[in-house]
């Protein structure tokens, strides 16, 4: 890893801090430091998601962060990066509660809508997270346990850091909120270095 990239690592981790409330989950902060390569290229494969889990994940990350003006998670390759930290930096207790959220997610969506979440419209999908996301980070949210957060709080978190260490999201200015549904008027200016226009939520 170098410098400038271990830099940008720990400017990402400080946004997620500031976007996220200030707390920043204790596997993502090991994982993130501790550093992971993401390939690129296109005959690219996950290693340690499996196909319909990446299909997933690349979703996810594309409604938490998607593309406006701007290219979203799906197009800074968000997903590679997530399957290379999950897989080579986080401990297994944390990797195994992360695959087991994506499982546990799959399950939801066929009591809820007889799919799979990658067979689901992309309105039910949509519809979903925005569910996770408000159980996790709305109002009557819980305090989390910041040694082992829940899944979709690692997932949030590994999205934005994706996106932000990546070439994409380090060169170009993102113009959408990132907390689907979320509002949270009282984050500082300086902290995030724009505003944020609350498109797509």
């Amino acid at each position: 890893m170098s410098t400038p990239d271990h830099m940008n690592r720990r400017q990402a981790l400080g946004r997620v801090g500031a976007l996220l409330g200030g707390i920043v989950s204790a596997p993502t902060v090991a994982g993130v430091l501790s550093g992971c390569e993401r390939i690129s290229g296109p005959d690219w494969a996950p290693q340690t998601l499996t196909a319909e889990q990446n299909e997933m994940v690349d979703t996810i990350a594309e409604i938490i962060i998607p593309t406006t003006d701007t290219p979203g998670a799906s197009a800074a390759n968000v997903n590679r990066f997530i399957d290379a930290l999950v897989g080579e930096s986080y401990l297994p207790k944390d990797r195994d509660r992360f695959l087991r959220g994506l499982d546990d997610l799959n399950t939801r969506c066929k009591e809820k809508y007889g799919a799979s979440f990658t067979e689901c419209t992309g309105e039910q999908q949509r519809a979903l997270v925005g569910e996770l996301d408000d159980e996790k980070f709305g109002a009557d949210a819980p305090e989390f346990d910041r040694e082992n957060p829940p899944f979709f709080r690692m997932m949030k978190e590994l999205t934005i850091i994706g996106y932000y260490t990546s070439e994409v999201g380090a060169t170009q200015e993102l113009k959408t909120s990132i907390v689907p549904g979320y509002y949270d008027g009282d984050v500082p200016y300086e902290k995030i270095g724009r505003a944020w226009s609350g498109a797509g939520t």
